[in-house]
Order: C-alpha cells, then sequence, then structure tokens
C-alpha cells in the first residue's frame, strides 16, 4: 500500500513517440491512447521503465552499486517474486496539448474534463495545493486566459474558427499552471476548450511523420520500409502520479535494508547541498519518496527514436506551495 504521493509533471521538449504497436487504421505505428476518451497518455510502465534506466545512469555516475538501490526502489528486474519495488507510477496523463494558433502561434489547449481529473487525481494524493475552480462541463466557447490568441470575437487554431473569449476562470488556471510547471508561457497562452473539441484536437493534431528507408545497391525505397509514425507533439505537458511505500523487506533484513538505504540518501543529498527530514533507522515512504526527488534528473528521454533526438522530456515536481 502506497502512503505517500507527489505529483510530477513532464514538459515534451522534442516529439515523443510512446507507440501501442502497429494498427490498421490511417497511421502505422500511432501513439498510446486511453480508451474510453481517446486522449493520448504514456502507460505507467513506460513511465517507469524509462525513469529506472534514468536513475541507473545517474547512480553509475556517481560511481555507486546502483543495482542495488535501483531493485530497492524500482523492484528486481530479474525475480520479480524477491519483492515488490517501493515506487508507483501511473499512466502519464495529457494535461495541455500545443495546437498552432492564427494569432500568437500556438495555444496550450485543455478541457474542462482534464482539469477536473486533475484536481480529483490531487485530492487523491492528499495535497494541500488550492486549484481555481475548474470551468463547467457544458462550455460552448473557447475559455482564453488573455488576449494573446483572441482575433476579435474568435481564435484559430489550424483551420478552425471557433467562438472565444477572455475568462476569469482561465486566467486563473493559467497563473496557477504556469506556476505550478514553471512554462511562464501558459499564463497568456491557456485555452479551455469545450471537452469535444479539445478530443477532435488531440486526435487530429497530432505529429505524422513519413519515415522511408533507402536500400544502398538500388537507391530506392527498401520494400516495406514506407510507414507512418505518430508523435506526441512538443510543448505538451503531462502528468503522472509517483507513489511510495516503506521498502519491501521481511523481518532483520527489512531493517538492516533500510538504514543502509537511509545512510546512502542522507550523502546523496549532501552531495546535492541540501538537506532532506530523514529519519535514518526508520523505514519511511517519506524517505523513498525523497530518493525520487534528490536523483531526478531535470531532462529524461521517454519513448522510441532515442538516436533521432526524439522524446526528450523536462520533468517538475510540483510544489505544495
Amino acid at each position: 500500500m502506497f502512503q505517500k504521493g507527489k505529483l510530477c509533471f513532464f514538459h515534451v521538449r522534442t516529439p515523443l513517440h510512446a507507440g501501442s504497436g502497429q494498427d490498421l487504421g490511417l497511421v502505422d505505428l500511432p501513439i498510446q491512447r486511453e480508451r474510453h476518451t481517446g486522449w493520448p497518455k504514456i502507460e505507467g510502465s513506460g513511465v517507469k521503465g524509462s525513469l529506472r534506466e534514468v536513475f541507473q545512469q545517474v547512480l553509475e555516475t556517481r560511481a555507486e552499486s546502483s543495482k542495488k538501490w535501483i531493485d530497492l526502489v524500482f523492484g528486481p528486474e530479474e525475480d520479480g517474486n524477491d519483492h515488490a519495488g517501493a515506487l508507483g507510477f501511473s499512466d502519464a496523463r495529457i494535461l495541455l496539448f500545443p495546437v498552432k494558433s492564427m494569432k500568437g502561434v500556438f495555444a496550450y489547449t485543455t478541457c474542462p474534463a482534464i482539469l477536473k481529473r486533475l484536481i480529483q487525481d490531487l485530492e487523491a494524493l492528499g495535497s494541500t495545493s488550492t486549484t481555481p475552480s475548474p470551468p463547467g462541463e457544458d462550455i460552448d466557447k473557447a475559455l482564453l486566459a488573455s488576449k494573446a490568441c483572441l482575433i476579435q470575437n474568435k481564435i484559430v487554431l489550424e483551420e478552425y474558427a471557433l467562438d472565444a473569449a477572455e475568462d476569469n476562470a482561465a486566467s486563473e488556471w493559467g497563473k496557477w499552471l504556469a506556476e505550478k510547471t514553471k512554462i511562464p508561457e501558459i499564463q497568456k497562452r491557456l485555452v479551455i476548450l469545450p471537452n469535444d473539441d479539445f478530443r477532435d484536437f488531440v486526435e487530429l493534431a497530432t505529429e505524422v511523420i513519413t519515415r522511408t528507408k533507402i536500400d544502398s545497391k538500388t537507391g530506392t525505397v527498401a520494400t516495406g520500409a514506407l510507414f507512418t509514425e505518430e508523435f506526441l507533439p512538443a510543448e505538451s505537458v503531462l502528468y503522472t502520479l509517483v507513489l511510495a511505500s516503506t521498502l519491501f523487506y521481511d523481518g532483520k533484513e527489512r531493517e538492516n535494508k533500510s538504514k543502509e538505504f537511509n545512510s546512502f540518501l542522507a550523502e546523496s543529498l549532501l552531495k546535492n547541498g541540501s538537506a532532506g527530514n530523514i529519519i535514518l533507522d526508520k523505514n519511511r515512504a517519506e524517505n523513498v519518496l525523497l530518493f525520487f526527488e534528490t536523483l531526478l534528473p531535470s531532462v529524461v528521454q521517454m519513448g522510441g527514436n532515442a538516436t533521432l533526438g526524439k522524446g526528450l522530456v523536462r520533468t517538475i515536481l510540483m510544489e505544495e506551495k
């Protein structure tokens, strides 16, 4: 059972492909989507796997015995029946989706259903952060945080002109999201769309790239090597719930492992020039969460095509204050 949790934002810096396998639709390699909404997501297993690899690299650069700590926190990779990991991750859920705008270059779009779900997830974590109230789900026009993308009473996203108006609720959400995600541009670019319009944009306005492989002998496309691949566009913002429990070990071994882990964590905090609330002789979920916060890099890679520069993501842990 998880006892502590924290929300982590993912700010996509280069197009990201978290694939769902081959498909019979228009796109050969589509991205992962929620079945009931069609909204983009990254499976929790993919989030955990990417972060596990990143943490292993971080610990290896410190000349630490990385496998021991990785297995303790994320769970053993070879024998999963030995013990469970102390960290869990939810699916990464879409929060803001960038859409090309005739005015202001692009807008960060979201919808009332997305904001309502964010509030519910924060409540599940026991967050003390106070959010603005979400607009009603029956809104019939786009609500803008500022006039940055407004043309008279319209906003033109892609080739679609939508009724729009500057709105106080959108402005409050723009300020809150800009502060929590540390993306200042959200404050002026936020657009809250009706739920159905948002669904249409996340289905139709992703990046679809045609890829080929050239046969070096003939100089033509190799057989079967022409395909299309879908990407979540740069500037997308997602979030995951990071969940922590105590370390899973039995009896005396559990107590010894906890002390060893806490000592390592204290040393890591000192190396980072910070201090944390660690009880060195206790097995605490707070210490596991502090391990994640201390060693989490500011930029990680997720999804496929890493050698093509795809999937670079900035990580932002939400602060409660």
